[in-house]
Formats: C-alpha cells, structure tokens, sequence
C-alpha cells in the first residue's frame, strides 16, 4: 500500500487485536507503573495527531505535515526534564511537548497542537502565524524550523542561569535549572551545531557552570540522505568536557534510565550532558515526501518493524500493566477524540488580514519598566577622573565608551561581550576600562565564533539579560546572520508577542578606514539587515547622536524587548577635525542627562536654502558637511538631513520635509545595488508632493581595496559638490 500512514495505523491495531508476540519486552525495572502508562498516552497522542494532520491536509485543512512518528520516545524528555528547564525543541518532539503540558493543570494539547497544524488564530503559540511547537506556559519557546540554528541559543540559556545568579537579577530560570536541546543526527553535522557544540565545550573546559542536556534524535536519515552507520556516537562520544549517553529512544524503559542520569548529572554537575537517542522515522520527512522515490519497500518495512509505540504497548503488556485489550481501547478512544477535536478546529477563524499578522512582528508589550537613573554621585565613583573630562568635547570612540559606561552602570542585567572587548578594550579601543569598571561578569570576552556570540545573546536574553554583544568587523556579521535573521528578529513574531529576546548588537561598520582594505575589515554594505522585519538599524554619524542613540536602543531592548543593530563607523571612531586640521568640529560634548535621548526614526536636519536638500547618513553626513561648506563659498547652501535610523524611517515626516526643496540629492556611502538610497529613491516618489528632482549617488558595486585605491571606489566630498552643483544648474 502506498500511504504508509495507514499501513502504519493499521499494522499497530493488528498487533493488538491479534495479540501479537511481546516476547522480548522490557522489564520496569523499579519505575513507576502509572508513569509508564501516563507516557504511553502521550505517545500514543503524539501519533494519532500526526495521523490526523494527514488525514485535515488531504482536505485542505491543515498545512504542514512534518511529524514526530518515529521519535515518540522524547516523550520521556518531557517526562524527566522539570517545567522550569527551558527547551529549545526539534520539530519532531511533539511528544516532549504533550508529556510536558502534563505538569501543568489545565492545558489541553490535543485542542492547542491541531490549532497550530491548522494556522487558526487561537493558536496559543504562534496565533495562527506558523505550525511550531512552543508554549509560553511550557517554557517551550517556538522554534520554526530547527535545522540546528536553535542550538547557539540553547547554550546562551545555559550560560545565563548561573551569570543571572551573579548580577542579581530576576530571572526565569531558577538555579538548579537545566536547559534542553534537541534536534536530529542530521542537523548534527550543521555549521550552527557544531559551533553550538564547539562553545559548549570551550565553556565548560573552562569550568564554568553549562547545565544543558543535548539530545540528538538518530533517527539515521536527513530527508533521503543517510547518516553514516554510528556517526553521532563516534563524533560525539570522545569529548572530554561533555559527558556522553547512549539511549535507545524506542524503547520507553531504557530511555527512562538514560535521560534521567544525563538530567541528574547536568544539573548537580552544572555541566552540558550529550545524548544520542536512537529514534526512527516513519512517514518520510514530511507529507508532501515520497519516500519509496530514494527508499526500498524492504527498507521501509524494517523501519515500520521498529515503531516505537508498538515496542511501548509490548513493555505495558508484558509487565501486566494493561492488556491487549486496553491498549486498544486507549489507542481507539484517543482516535476518536482527535478526530472530533480537530473537526472541530478544523471550522474556527484564521488570521484575517495583513495587519494582524504583523501585529506581533514589532514587540510592543511592556516587559519591564526603566530602571532609575543613578545619581551623579555614583556615576563620579564608576568614571573616576574621566567623569571631569566630560565638559571638553570627545571623539566618537571616546563617547560610545562613556555612553556604554552609563548604560552598564544604570543597567543591572546589562552585559557587554565579543571578541577582544575585555581587558584589550576591543580592536579600536572603543570598550577600553569597561571590564576594570564592572569586573568580569558583566564585561567579557567571547570565542571566536560570530554564531556563538549572537547565539548567546539570544539565549541571556531568554533569562532576563540585556545583552550588548560587539561583533569586531560588519563583514563577520555574515558568518552568523542567521542568528538575527532567522532567530532573534523572529521571535516575537511566531510566540505572538509572548517571548522576546530584547538586545543591542553593536557591528563596527563602513568604508573610509586608511590603510585597510579587503571585505572583512572595509565593507561598506548594510543590505543583510535592511529586510529583516522588526529591528532597529542605527547608524550615527558622530559622538553626541551614537550616546543618545544607543540609550534608545538598550531602552527598548529592556522595555520591550527589541532587536537592535548599532553600526558604528570605524572610519570616524577617531575623527576630531570636519574642515581643516585642529578645527575640532567632530568633537561633541558627552550629553550627561541620561534622558537626554533621539527616538527611534528622529533625523537631524542642517538647514539651508530650500534650493537643494542633500539626504545621507554615516560617513556620508559627514563627508556632506564638508561639501556643505564648499558648495556654500560656491553661492549654493544645501539643507543636509542626517537620518541616523535606516530603519524604522518616518517616511511621512522625511516626505513632508523634502517637499520643501526643489532638488534632493541623496548620497549614500554603501555600494549602489542593495544600498539604502534604492529605498530612498521611492520614498521620494512616494512621499513627495510637490516633487522635488532628485538624484542618488553611491558608492561602487565593488569590494574595497588597499590604501589610495579605496577611494576610487569610494564614494568621496567632490562627488558629493561636483553632483550637487550638476543637479541644480548652479554648476552652469
């Protein structure tokens, strides 16, 4: 028979009414008659709803039919693990899901889970946004598509049960908490879990508390590629600072032993625990694959031979715990319910329009209220002598360091990380004193790894941390996009505004750096963040504004729980002069009144005539001043507008102030394709009434090269005068 679902179904009701042989069943061993038989149900629930999302799919009720069969053994997970251990879940873990809803009264995980295969607006997780598994009640945040981007995270988690301890915040996870990973033999091999695993264990060689428990569900195929025969145990079991369990996952009393020996050890130990759980998978990968295209019928038969649920009924039967008889009855009474359930969810209402599906894209809940301001008496004691030097104006890298020295002081949960930040003060200097000034708990150095360190944030951030992870170059950002893309900026949006995961990402960024060159340490591109729905993209141009910038961001990642990247232009970290040497025009005072703040989408307007309006931002800004003083000695004064967010703009505030000028000319220092000015072009458009005429230039579609060359392809002053001019006649 071809739908092997119904094969499956039927073959499982053979074997009981049948009453086939149990010989080589296994033994309690001790463990609690009703336990097993309470997790036997959840197993049972777990395959009857997959059955039943097959059955809604083929009527067009129900959408996406990746399912748990095969993996109904991390039933156990659910059962061992506490409601207070967070879990990031592999999309086969139903199982964990329905054991775990156990232990809280009132939750009905037949009614949620059909909710969510079938995208209803009630859906307690995601409303109705995503078919996930996740409950805010649970401590299961939704993982959309785990293909081992949810491991960094998990790790971060860990890492903040014991570092929320140390900074004496209140946290969601109590002390003796243990953090639960899961996720398939083939995700093993991912970038994102190896990096995972890599920093799981260059935390704990260190002997700093990790207690988290991976679980890799081996099932021995990814979609239709095979795993090689014992990769997970030979690559896995060899650590020497992750202590490794082997457990067959098909079998319920076996499991039992080993998941409960790997919690224990992880959480007296406060060290990561690794178990290789064998599973298989019945169905194929999902519902739309055709499993006999790349597997035998032979091949499929002894897979279908190993069904967990039938070696679970066996373990029942033969200890006497229930007959052939009830197992049936249960596995029928169950059948019956979810088939009424889910007709019943089959008819209720879905997501209705645009704007409730974006409502949860933007977190705008509050979490927490602001934390007083210190007084300037404490502020005196944590800057020392600098606290004096705040009447002379600073440098932009002087300002970022005293703005985040602020933010640390004011912010108990705050933490500052990444690579070099620490005692070097990172590579330009720019987190310099910070570790001496809030020791090391607060400010420390990360490894190696862009994934780790964005991963992590997302995990503190799980457990009431504000993170403010630096990541030393732009072009690293790419190595671990996916940790913003796919997992930080997400959240709030599939958890229906229930989780956040509020942070600051601060990236030194942008072209103009002498004497550097290459696309790791020069790159002028922004386009990786500018689609990202939801976050916060600032980009000042000098000091004063990065200060006042920055508190927004770190307010709304603690209030609200927002996502934000804070691009910092290396090229004027150290800028002191605008127009000739020693005129100190680049140097602002520090803004000391902590409220003393720019909102999110608050551009800075330099007037002028209303001949011409030059629209920049960054370095262009500052690059535009400089031709805002020659163009003036040329009888043309242009308005310049910094807009220092590239992400959220007020577009009907920009449209309404360019409509004052006959030309708009907008410079953009990042390459042409992808940059900001193509979005700026439409706003124009758009916005614009009357129209003013406008004109873009950027920088080159290249990469940046060594020395003098760079500003061949670098956008420069004498582009921005000579275009100024062509643009509005005035060069005629």
């Amino acid at each position: 028979m071809f739908d092997r679902a119904k094969v499956i179904d039927s073959n499982f009701k053979k074997y009981l009414s049948s009453k086939a042989d149990i010989s080589g069943f296994t033994h309690l061993g001790g463990h609690s008659k009703t336990r097993v038989i309470d997790i036997f149900e959840s197993q049972l629930i777990s395959r009857l709803l997959d059955l039943k999302a097959r059955k809604l799919r083929a009527q067009g009720k129900s959408f996406y039919t990746i399912g748990s069969s095969g993996h109904e053994g991390m039933a156990v997970a659910g059962e061992v693990s506490r409601l207070t251990d967070m879990a990031f879940l592999h999309y086969r873990d139903a199982a964990f899901q329905i054991q775990r809803s156990k232990k809280r009264h009132g939750h009905t995980p037949i009614y949620d889970m059909l909710l969510s295969f079938c995208a209803k607006s009630e859906d307690p997780i995601s409303g109705g946004r995503h078919k996930v598994l996740g409950s805010k009640e649970l401590f299961i945040p939704p993982q959309t598509s785990t293909i081992a981007s949810h491991l960094p995270k998990a790790v971060g988690a860990a890492l903040s049960i014991n570092k929320a301890k140390r900074l004496g915040i209140d946290s969601e996870m109590p002390d003796d908490a243990v953090v639960v990973c899961t996720f398939g033999d083939a995700s093993l091999n991912h970038a994102s879990s190896q990096a995972a695993l890599n920093c799981a264990e260059w935390i704990s060689y260190q002997n700093l508390p990790l207690p988290m428990v991976f679980i890799c569900e081996d099932n021995g195929i990814g979609i239709s590629v095979r795993s090689p025969q014992d990769w997970v145990k030979n690559s896995r079991g060899r650590s020497h600072t992750m202590k490794y369990f082997d457990g067959n996952g098909l079998d319920i009393i076996d499991s039992l032993n080993v998941l409960e020996h790997a919690f224990d050890y992880a959480r007296s130990h406060k060290r990561p625990a690794f178990v290789r759980l064998k599973t298989v998978r019945l169905m194929g990968h999902a519902g739309s694959d055709i499993e006999s295209v790349y597997r035998g019928m032979k091949e499929i038969e002894a897979t279908e031979s190993l069904d967990p649920i039938w070696k679970s009924a066996k373990t029942i039967i033969g200890n006497g715990l229930m007959s052939y008889e009830d197992v049936l009855k249960m596995y029928n009474d169950l059948e019956t319910r979810i088939d009424r359930v889910g007709d019943q969810v089959a008819v209720r209402e879905a997501i209705h329009d645009a704007a409730e599906v974006m409502t949860s894209l933007i977190p705008t809940k509050e979490i927490k209220p602001l934390p007083e301001a210190p007084s300037d008496e404490s502020r005196k004691k944590v800057f020392g002598n600098e606290w004096e030097q705040m009447s002379s104006p600073q440098t932009l890298a002087k300002l970022i360091n005293w703005g985040l020295t602020d933010i640390l002081h004011r912010y108990q949960g705050a933490v500052l990380f990444g690579e070099d930040v620490a005692k070097k003060g990172g590579v330009y200097n720019v987190t310099a004193n910070l570790e001496t000034r809030f020791g090391k708990n607060k400010v420390y150095n990360s490894l190696l790894d862009e994934t780790s360190i964005l991963g992590a944030a997302i995990g503190l951030a799980h457990n009431n941390i504000l993170p403010i992870p630096e990541i030393q170059f732009l072009a690293y950002v790419h190595n671990a996009e996916d940790q913003l893309r796919g997992e930080a900026a997400t959240l709030s949006f599939f958890s229906n505004g229930q989780y956040t995961n509020g942070m600051v990402v601060r990236i030194a960024g942008l072209g103009y750096q002498k004497g550097f060159g290459g696309h790791f340490h020069n790159d002028n591109s922004l386009a990786v963040f500018r689609d990202i729905p939801g976050i916060v993209i600032a980009v000042p141009s000098n000091g004063r504004d990065a200060v006042k910038m920055m508190r927004t961001c770190v307010a709304h990642a603690h209030k609200f729980g927002r996502v934000s990247v804070f691009i910092e232009p290396i090229a004027l970290y150290p800028v002191k002069d605008l127009h000739s040497s020693g005129d100190n025009q680049w140097c602002f005072e520090y803004p000391k009144d902590l409220s003393d703040t720019i909102e999110l989408g608050e551009f800075h307007l330099e007037k002028g005539d209303n001949s011409l309006c030059i629209l920049t931002y960054g370095n262009g800004f500052y690059l535009s001043m400089q031709a805002k003083k020659i163009l003036k000695d040329k009888g043309l004064d242009p308005a310049v507008i910094d807009l220092r967010w590239l992400a959220p703009l007020d577009e009907k505030a920009l449209g309404h102030e360019l409509s004052k000028y006959k030309h708009v000319l907008i410079v953009d220092e990042c390459r042409k394709t992808g940059s900001l000015s193509e979005a700026l072009m439409a706003l124009v458009m758009e916005n614009c009434s009357p129209m003013p005429k406008v004109r873009r230039i950027c920088s080159q579609d290249s990469f940046i090269p060594l020395a003098d060359a760079a500003n061949l392809v670098l956008l420069q002053t004498e582009d921005i005068v000579h275009n100024a001019l062509t643009l509005t006649g005035a060069k005629a």
